[in-house]
């Protein structure tokens, strides 16, 4: 299909109700798995064979395979954090012991991103194919990255610091040092195909909730 062509499909609204919605799931199944082992030069060809669908298809859902790439990493990123973030930061502001309930949150944030090992290789993947797309990183940030966890956590971090458990000059950067702490460092060791044993991923998470802590908390 030309880019004229699948700019036209993209102009066109996507094949909707519940057929539509498996085909459309098949194809995104497919498709991490065949960029995940092969870049962006998996072929449509590939992705329309294995979910069981036609090209014609691929193309009706997604217009190209750019397109289809972009929502690869978006669908693979918005989940593994979703609910368990939301969930954890949604009791911080009641614990009594802040630094327990901290501990807490954090730990079940950091093991979802260690379990998930799509949440890692798609990361690794935006790295290698980034060159060639500048875009994905913008849709890492946009769907999966920090980006979409602002809300949960900076309204987590705000009814603390409302409360007077926390003293928060600057929301944005407190969200940003909370990742680096928690799970930046996964996602380095990740890239450079090595990992992070129980052990020091444990006192990592203690250790990160201390240092955030030591600079936020009353004085």
């Amino acid at each position: 299909m030309s880019d004229r062509a699948a700019v036209r499909q993209d102009e066109r609204a996507r094949p909707a109700g519940p057929r539509a919605e498996r085909k459309r799931a098949a194809i995104l199944r497919a498709a991490r798995g065949l960029f995940l082992r092969e870049g962006f030069d998996a072929s449509v060809d590939q992705i329309a064979a294995e979910a069981g669908v036609s090209k014609v298809t691929v193309y009706n859902h997604f217009g190209s395979k750019q397109a289809l790439f972009v929502e690869v990493i978006k669908d693979a990123t918005d989940a593994p954090l979703g609910d368990t973030l939301v969930g954890a930061v949604d009791g911080l502001a009641d614990g009594d012991d802040l630094r327990t309930v901290l501990v807490a949150a954090a730990r079940a944030w950091v093991t979802e991103v260690r379990q998930n090992p799509d949440t890692l290789a798609v990361r690794n993947l935006v790295a290698r194919e980034a060159h060639r797309f500048p875009e994905l990183d913008a849709a890492w940030r946009e769907g999966g990255g920090p980006g979409v966890h602002h809300p949960a956590a900076g309204a987590a971090l705000a009814r603390l610091a409302a409360a007077g458990r926390l003293e928060i000059p600057d929301l944005e950067v407190a969200i940003l040092q909370l990742y680096s702490l928690l799970v930046f460092p996964h996602l380095v060791f990740s890239a450079y195909g090595t990992g992070v044993d129980d052990d020091l991923a444990d006192r990592m998470v203690t250790g990160g909730v201390d240092m955030f802590l030591s600079r936020y908390a009353p004085r």
